[in-house]
């Protein structure tokens, strides 16, 4: 590792939002959406003019940006790309897609309620930009729903092979349903690990779910009314 020699006696600053401390640093669990974070609120702080923006070009030839996301396993502009994705997924970045000078231009600001002002008036052309248009994308056609393993690593973390046989041998005993809401509920109760996952797929065959409802009170559900059902093979008596 190489030493810091310390902060010289005049140096520049930048300022990061406090919120970013309390709500955002806690979920961040991806060392290039964090780096590439700080270098999009460094970039905006120093910003002059308005609208504040930072271009995906410009990030691409930040230097000190570009060396931080090298040893990651992924190529350094993959990881910059990827790591934009989450940030712009997460709600700290918003990201339109421009045209300037008949290329993409991806455009990144941040979310918060004058940006989002700015990002309407850039998407209606009510906010030019120099060599810049409103690019107008068709209505996107209707998304399948993630599998499961893609769902467990969106919301629930690194998906092992470990956790993988996990999954597969609950997709073979629980409907899907009940293993996704059962992913979204750990992932709610920021019980990030597939045990947790596990146990409310157990607590909800012994204790009934419906509709989405988590019946928690035994004493209020007919024993007999699971063992009659469909899944009536999952109780545990």
């Amino acid at each position: 590792m190489k030493r810091f020699d310390g902060f010289p006696a005049r140096m520049e600053y930048a300022a990061i939002p406090s919120m970013f401390f309390s709500s955002l640093l806690p979920e961040i669990d991806d060392l290039a959406e964090l780096k590439t974070t700080l270098h999009v609120l460094a970039a905006l702080c120093q910003k002059r003019g308005y609208p504040r923006l930072v271009t995906y070009r410009e990030l691409l030839g930040n230097t000190g940006l570009m060396e931080s996301l090298r040893g990651l396993p992924q190529p350094p502009e993959q990881a910059l790309r990827l790591a934009l994705e989450k940030a712009a997924g997460r709600g700290t970045l918003l990201h339109l897609t421009l045209e300037k000078d008949g290329a993409d231009e991806d455009i990144y600001l941040l979310n918060s309620e004058a940006s989002r002002q700015v990002a309407a008036g850039l998407q209606s052309g009510e906010i030019p930009l120099k060599g810049v248009t409103r690019k107008i994308t068709p209505p996107a056609a209707a998304e399948a729903a993630p599998n499961i393993y893609t769902l467990y690593e969106d919301n629930i973390g690194i998906l092992t092979p470990m956790v993988a046989e996990e999954l597969r041998s609950a997709e073979k005993t629980y409907p899907e349903s009940w293993l996704r809401d059962a992913v979204r509920e750990a992932a709610l109760r920021n019980k990030r690990n597939i045990r947790y996952v596990i146990k409310i797929l157990e607590r909800w065959a012994a204790e009934g779910k419906s509709d989405g409802t988590y019946q928690r009170d035994s004493q209020k559900t007919d024993p007999d009314k699971y063992i009659k059902g469909k899944y009536g093979h999952m109780v545990r008596r």
